[in-house]
C-alpha cells in the first residue's frame, strides 16, 4: 500500500495537491523533524494522504503516522477534530502519534528517540 493507494479515491484527487504544497512549505517544526526522520532505517514520506487525510509524516511499512502540532491544536474545536482524525487513522490501521512544535523544537532528540521506541516496541510484537 503505497502513493495513492492509502487515500481515500473519491478525494484524492482533491487532496493531492494540498499534501503537494504543504511538502513545499513546511513549517519550521515540520524541517526540523524530517531532517531527523531521514536519518532513521525506514523509509518516511511527509505529507502523505491517508484516508480522506494528509498526514505529517508516515511510515507506511509500520504503519506509524507522525503529526506535529502548532498551538492551533490547542483549541477544543480542533482537539476534537484531532480526535477524530485520529480515530479515521486507526480505523485504517496506522498508529497516530503527536507532538507539539515546542517538543520538536526544544527536545529534538528525545522527540527522535521515544519515535524509535514505539516503531521497535511494534517490532517486537509482531
Amino acid at each position: 500500500m503505497y502513493r495513492y493507494e492509502t487515500g481515500n479515491a473519491d478525494v484524492y484527487h482533491l487532496i493531492k495537491p494540498f499534501a503537494r504544497a504543504n511538502r513545499r512549505e513546511q513549517t519550521p517544526s515540520e524541517r526540523i523533524l524530517w531532517e531527523q526522520l531521514r536519518k532513521l532505517p525506514y523509509r518516511f514520506r511527509r505529507q502523505h494522504p491517508i484516508g480522506e487525510y494528509i498526514a505529517d509524516f508516515v511510515c507506511l511499512s509500520k504503519k506509524l503516522v507522525i503529526e506535529v502540532d502548532g498551538e492551533y491544536h490547542n483549541t477544543q474545536e480542533q482537539q476534537i477534530a484531532d480526535a477524530q482524525r485520529t480515530e479515521a487513522m486507526n480505523r485504517i490501521g496506522f498508529k497516530v502519534i503527536r507532538f507539539h512544535n515546542d517538543a520538536v523544537d526544544n527536545h529534538t532528540l528525545e522527540v527522535v528517540e521515544e519515535i524509535k521506541e514505539i516503531i521497535n516496541a511494534e517490532n517486537q510484537t509482531l
